[in-house]
């Protein structure tokens, strides 16, 4: 099983950046997938998840109208479009891995990697000038 971040990079105050997560080793489309991000000095932050097939979303309440979460269930590939970027965004990025039999998508925000079946090793996102 893997989870492999990639996108992420310095940008100035303001920009945007797309990151993704090529997920391989398991089945994806029986997956719900989130994104945690891990702020230096802070606790873990569940930002989004999104349902197995897509059709629903969740947000972190200071993301919503700056993230856009989205999957390709063909290219098994995990999206987080981040825009409007504060220097407070700044953090290592994670994307997890969550059986849709385990729990609803709705019980998905959690913040824990480890109550996740699978998570990657993070992109790191810094947001400066």
């Amino acid at each position: 099983v893997q989870l492999v971040e990639s996108g992420g990079g310095l940008v100035q105050p303001g920009g945007s950046l797309r990151l993704s997560c090529a997920a391989s080793g398991f089945t994806f489309h029986d997956y719900h997938m989130s994104w945690v991000r891990l702020s230096p000095g802070k606790v873990p932050e569940w930002v989004s998840a999104i349902s197995m097939h897509g059709e629903i979303t969740y947000y972190a309440e200071s993301m919503k109208g700056r993230f856009t979460i989205s999957r390709d269930n063909v290219k098994n590939i995990l999206y987080l479009q981040v825009n409007n970027l504060k220097p407070e965004d700044t953090a290592v990025y994670t994307c997890a891995a969550g059986s849709a039999y385990r729990r609803p998508l709705r019980n998905w925000n959690t913040p824990i990697l480890e109550e996740y079946d699978y998570w990657g090793q993070g992109t790191l996102v810094t947001v400066s000038s």
